[in-house]
């Protein structure tokens, strides 16, 4: 016979051992908590249980909230990769709701504690703040749909080269300097070594031209040259200058 599916009920001993060897008073079912777990004048205990993940679980944690600071949720501990990454994103997630998050190993009843309701601080990163505000600097125009998938999306790095591609395609071979000059990008010599398209080929000391998938390009790339263009015409000033912002 195939084992009885798992039911929230399963995790209510081993979670209410845990508390209670920690000094609380538990009981379960009070009000709308799944457990309720008390010691002498503190603040007490919510741990909302379910099966799994799920948005529910932490509709309820969250209104739990209202009654004490102190809410946990409980799920079974799953094994392999995909429950470890879900664990870790969960975890972050709980923290960010002040909320803290066990897990129960149903085979023997081990309990963890992965993380305790806190305030949540956020730390931000400022070299990606940097970067982030890098790429919107450096981005010509609005091409791309907000939500649209990372494949496919024109970035200002795809934007400096396909300035350059259009250099070249009108003056065959010419000085990494000049490309640098005409198309107004300045890492050009940089862009057309690195070559991460395939476009571009030195064919003399400081002097490129395009490879036949950058002749390829000009033409799959005409609308968004085009594009492009007009962004560049609408963003220059009166006295030449680019303002993209």
């Amino acid at each position: 016979m195939p084992p009885a599916p798992l039911r929230e009920t399963d995790l209510y001993p081993p979670v209410k051992l845990m508390l209670e060897g920690q000094g609380y008073v538990v009981k379960s079912e009070i009000g709308a908590a799944d457990i309720v777990a008390v010691r002498g004048d503190e603040e007490p205990v919510i741990v909302e249980l379910k099966t799994k993940f799920s948005l529910s679980l932490f509709h309820q944690a969250v209104q739990r909230q209202a009654l004490t600071d102190t809410v946990y949720v409980a799920v079974p501990r799953g094994e392999g990769k995909p429950f470890m990454s879900s664990l870790a994103g969960n975890t972050a997630l709980c923290r960010r709701l002040g909320l803290g998050l066990i897990t129960v190993r149903m085979r023997d009843g081990f309990v963890e504690i992965h993380c305790d309701p806190a305030a949540y601080r956020p730390r931000q990163s400022k070299p990606r703040k940097a970067r982030l505000l890098r790429e919107f600097a450096r981005r010509v125009g609005d091409p791309n749909n907000g939500g649209a998938t990372r494949v496919g999306l024109v970035t200002a790095y795809r934007q400096d080269a396909l300035l350059c591609l259009k250099v070249l395609e009108a003056s065959g071979p010419t000085k990494a300097a000049e490309v640098a000059r005409q198309a107004r990008v300045k890492h050009a010599r940089r862009l057309m070594a690195d070559d991460h398209y395939g476009w571009f080929e030195r064919v003399a000391t400081g002097i490129y031209d395009l490879t036949p998938k950058g002749r390829i390009a000009v033409t799959d790339y005409a609308a968004e040259l085009e594009r492009l263009d007009a962004a560049i015409e609408q963003a220059t000033g009166n006295d030449g200058t680019v303002d993209f912002r």
